[in-house]
């Protein structure tokens, strides 16, 4: 079996999302965000992937399986110290910016938020965790959105200043890693996550979407830059959704296409945050969809002056594109789509499993930036069968993670520099694109159901031990 060298201090780990574990959704002075109000079931996905949304709650039409979610908010001591015993380097949260600042543009920060916080960095601080956190997970205040239309309001860049520099201060001395916004280019499949709004057809989306995107990216850059003046010794990231874009054939026509998709989705964000300029190939994609941007003086400067220190990136697919698709070819379950790759099996939700992409993500990447890479989301999302005697044996998530490891581990010799790896769902929670129970990514089993019902209880998957002997081993026993 071969070994692999991974560095030492490499941040093994597992990552998770504010409003996908808390749950406590109006305890504490918390206000309302963009997940409180999006239901369970298919029927998110077809909010979150259409135009049209009154981000009202529907509490006789819908159940809302994040307002109790795993109830990390009164659980977060058993769970860190489960992480504790598989042996966790690094964690990775979010901050939800409604515990902080419950509608968003206040003038002081909520104490009671501010204190769960300092709770939980503690707790990770007694077994020696190091937190890594995410400002903005997809927990935008609904008032922003309501009020003020998210990002696509200019006012919205120093509200999120305001709560940057609020939690930024106040765990200085706690918190080491930072990124600034989950999945930033995810806005342009999914805008009601990403930047707060719902555009009313496909014809008017591009001009408000690509301002609201250089709102957040303003907003990003002033988070960096407020992020190494108090906290010096701090690392502070950007985070993208990377998924490595393949020519369906050999067609110049569809090499072209798949690298200007591959442009669009997986470099336009990345650019900005990393070099801190707009690059060359957005001009004439801004040209042909009559995009203006309406950019302050000193924007620009803002952007060149908050670059990213490292690139943290979420990869659980590739993606494969021709020019001209059919319903026949169509990949459905990619949530990002494409065409079907017919090289590659599929999960129980139909996304496309490619270790090997991870490998080519992580070339592409820093052959593109020569900043440190991070892998702060991957893994696999099947149903899990509790056997008569309790036990899980969930081998398939085993084998899924393991040759996405050894993928990392061959990038490694490669010549990447890659800081660590976190995978997504370290503990059963809800869906992000389902509001789904039943997707369970986990190490540890959260008897948790789709309807709501269930008691919370925990237990240990298969994986849980096979986990706590790969980072043990610093990735030699996989």
């Amino acid at each position: 079996m071969k070994k692999y060298d991974f560095p030492k201090g490499f941040l093994w780990g597992g990552a998770t999302a504010a409003n996908q574990i808390e749950g406590g959704y109006k305890e504490g002075n918390k206000g309302l965000n963009i997940a409180d109000v999006l239901p369970g079931g298919k029927e998110r996905y077809n909010i979150l992937m259409k135009p049209g949304f009154d981000f009202e709650i529907h509490e006789d039409l819908f159940f809302y399986p994040n307002h109790e979610a795993i109830d990390f908010y009164h659980r977060y001591e058993e769970d860190i110290a489960l992480f504790a015993e598989m042996g966790f380097k690094a964690f990775r949260l979010s901050i939800a910016w409604t515990r902080i600042f419950p509608n968003g543009d206040e003038s002081e920060p909520n104490e009671e938020g501010l204190a769960f916080y300092d709770r939980v960095f503690d707790e990770l601080q007694k077994y020696g965790i190091e937190p890594v956190v995410t400002i903005s997970h997809y927990e935008m205040p609904v008032h922003l959105v309501k009020e003020y239309g998210g990002w696509r309001n200019r006012k919205v860049v120093s509200f999120f200043e305001r709560y940057a520099k609020a939690i930024l201060g106040r765990y200085k001395d706690k918190v080491k890693y930072w990124m600034t916004f989950n999945e930033i280019n995810s806005g342009l499949v999914m805008p009601i996550n990403g930047l707060g709004f719902s555009y009313q057809s496909e014809e008017d989306k591009y001009q408000p979407t690509f301002q609201a995107y250089h709102h957040q990216l303003v907003a990003s850059a002033i988070a960096v830059k407020a992020c190494h003046e108090l906290i010096p010794k701090s690392k502070i990231g950007c985070m993208l959704l990377f998924a490595p874009v393949y020519a369906y054939d050999s067609n110049p026509e569809n090499v072209m296409y798949a690298l200007q998709e591959e442009q669009l989705f997986n470099y336009f964000c990345g650019d900005v945050q990393v070099r801190g300029e707009y690059p060359a190939f957005i001009k004439r994609y801004f040209k042909e969809h009559r995009i203006s941007l309406e950019i302050l003086e000193g924007d620009l400067d803002l952007l060149k002056d908050g670059t990213v220190d490292y690139i943290g990136f979420s990869y659980y697919m590739s993606r494969t594109e021709k020019k001209v698709k059919s319903d026949a070819d169509s990949s459905e379950g990619n949530i990002i789509g494409g065409v079907r790759n017919p090289f590659l099996e599929t999960s129980d939700w139909g996304w496309e499993i490619d270790p090997e992409g991870l490998r080519i993500s992580l070339n592409k990447l820093y052959d593109r930036y020569q900043k440190p890479l991070f892998v702060v989301e991957n893994g696999l999302g099947a149903y899990d069968k509790e056997e008569e005697d309790g036990s899980i044996h969930d081998d398939y998530r085993i084998d899924y993670l393991r040759e996405h490891i050894k993928a990392m581990g061959e990038a490694i010799e490669d010549g990447v520099e890659l800081m660590g790896y976190t995978s997504w769902g370290c503990i059963d929670m809800v869906s992000m694109s389902t509001g789904e129970f039943s997707k369970r990514y986990g190490y540890i089993y959260v008897d948790k159901h789709d309807d709501g019902s269930g008691t919370m209880k925990r237990k240990k998957k298969k994986s849980f031990y096979w986990y706590k002997d790969v980072i043990e081993s610093n990735g030699e026993k996989l």
